[in-house]
């Protein structure tokens, strides 16, 4: 073997580990950054709550005096504190939506009306995050939220067997909330899937036609050329031109509604518009001529040789190209802040008219909340919309793998 080759090949190997190393690199980079989102936002998972015996009369009931039954139930853990300043704090170990929960109980089973029962409600998000951990009772009393007479109460209940941390369901099933303990991402959910579907309805029908149009129709010439030209521009213009172009034209110009998921989804199918035109191109490409050839030959149409065998055997890429638009559409913040839906919604949206936000924007809101309780709720989110867009992601690989076909 002559010099000259032995050094090629060695240039060969070093490339190879130079590309291995990239790898290794981004896959560290990525799992450094998952794994600090999951170690923050975990407590969000869980939540602590309190048992607290509550009487409740007929009276009570017929008056609506749940806060003041919530607030006697939590006094009787120490009648001793009549100070006011003392008794706020004393109260203040319970979530504010804690008469909620008893109302609810009550409403569910009128027989306990006239009797003491049990109840688990929430801690407040202080006392949450102090029974999780994240503060220090060692550290000096003014550098903490918690006191050290709450931390005295907190440890009496815990000593009686009052206190419980358990999986937080409701994070999953509640919309949003000023107080960290009782939000929820489900109205971010929703609000999410009713913008997607609008995006998809619009941008896929219009993106597919478009592509199909230029691909097997349009003649070639300097206004299609300029077409392609600016589609591929297009794809490349930051969101959030299209969330001012949105405002400009939906909001102000057509008067929709503001924070609603059919302005989102209109502003979002603008944007994947190209993405799903760029995909849908490329896959109709990849049909070998031969099959429109042979279509031609037994006496098709052009119509029947495009909808009959191109579209059929391009369809695996084209819905790859489109989860893949849908996807990076889910991730999208800057566009709808610029149409409005950055609004603290706390109503679960009922239609695409109703307003709503959506998980990126909730992201938003929550990162910008001086609470600390909403850093873990901001994490774990984040580590929601991953989730999401990793399936996403995963649908489409598969589909491609599935459906696709070699030539």
């Amino acid at each position: 073997m002559s010099e000259r080759t032995k050094q090629r090949y060695a240039a060969e190997r070093r490339f190879r580990l130079y590309g291995l190393a990239a790898i290794g690199a981004a896959v560290l980079v990525l799992a450094t950054l998952v794994t600090s989102i999951g170690i923050v936002g975990m407590p969000a998972f869980f939540q602590t709550y309190i048992k607290l015996d509550v009487t409740v009369d007929a009276a009570d009931v017929e008056s609506g005096r749940f806060r003041q039954l919530t607030f006697d139930a939590v006094y009787a853990f120490h009648p001793e504190v009549t100070d006011r300043r003392e008794k706020k704090r004393l109260r203040g170990i319970v979530s504010s939506g804690a008469d909620r929960e008893i109302r609810l109980a009550v409403a569910d089973d009128p027989s306990l009306i006239g009797t003491t029962f049990p109840i688990w409600v929430r801690s407040s998000d202080d006392i949450d995050i102090f029974i999780k951990g994240q503060v220090s009772r060692d550290l000096p009393q003014e550098d903490r939220r918690v006191k050290d007479n709450e931390i005295a109460w907190v440890d009496g209940l815990v000593e009686q067997g009052r206190v419980e941390t358990r999986f937080n369901f409701s994070f999953f099933s509640t919309g949003d909330s000023r107080e960290p303990e009782q939000a929820g991402i489900w109205g971010a959910v929703v609000g999410s899937f009713f913008t997607l579907c609008v995006a998809l309805a619009v941008s896929f029908p219009l993106g597919v036609l478009a592509a199909i149009y230029l691909e097997e129709y349009a003649p070639q010439n300097r206004w299609t050329d300029l077409i392609e030209v600016n589609i591929n521009n297009l794809a490349a213009v930051p969101s959030i031109v299209f969330g001012l172009l949105g405002l400009a034209m939906f909001l102000n110009f057509f008067g929709m509604p503001r924070s609603a998921p059919v302005v989102g989804g209109m502003v979002l199918a603008l944007m994947t518009l190209p993405t799903i035109i760029i995909a849908t191109r490329a896959a109709l490409k990849a049909v070998p001529p031969s099959i429109r050839e042979a279509a031609l030959g037994i006496g098709a149409s052009e119509l029947q040789v495009v909808t009959h065998h191109v579209v059929p055997l391009a369809m695996p890429g084209i819905l790859t190209g489109t989860i893949i638009g849908m996807a990076q559409a889910l991730g999208e913040t800057a566009p709808l802040l610029m149409i409005g839906m950055v609004a603290f919604i706390v109503d679960i949206p009922q239609g695409i008219f109703d307003p709503s936000t959506v998980l990126p924007v909730q992201i938003y809101i929550w990162a910008d909340s001086p609470e600390r309780a909403f850093v873990a709720k901001t994490s774990a989110a984040i580590l929601v919309l991953l989730t999401f867009l990793v399936c996403m992601n995963a649908i489409a690989v598969m589909l491609r793998k599935r459906f696709e076909r070699r030539w």
